[in-house]
């Protein structure tokens, strides 16, 4: 099989254990890239390692930080429209009643 058509192989079982929530395959996932022989990734896969156990509980768990991530998106769009025009209490507010 080509090295590309491996790594593309690889790349979409990376990504469907993230779809379906997989993470139990991870570790074989690692050493069949490994065997691969596919030295384009093995910078990622070795950052994996370093932090195998929150990335098997992050492609796991059914918890996501997304709420979060929206209110601190949403927080940060209100401070930059309101740069240079307004104190802190006036921007507190703003949040507050923003929904």
């Amino acid at each position: 099989m080509p090295q590309l058509a491996k790594l593309r192989l690889r790349v979409r079982q990376f990504a469907e254990m993230m779809m379906h929530r997989h993470g139990r395959n991870l570790e074989t996932w690692m050493n069949a890239f490994l065997n691969d022989d596919l030295p384009e990734l093995h910078s990622f896969v070795t950052r994996l390692r370093h932090d195998q156990d929150a990335v098997t509980a992050g492609l796991t768990l059914p918890y996501s930080s997304g709420p979060v991530e929206g209110h601190v998106n949403r927080t940060k769009m209100l401070k930059r429209q309101m740069y240079g025009r307004a104190n802190p209490d006036l921007l507190r507010k703003r949040i507050l009643l923003a929904d």
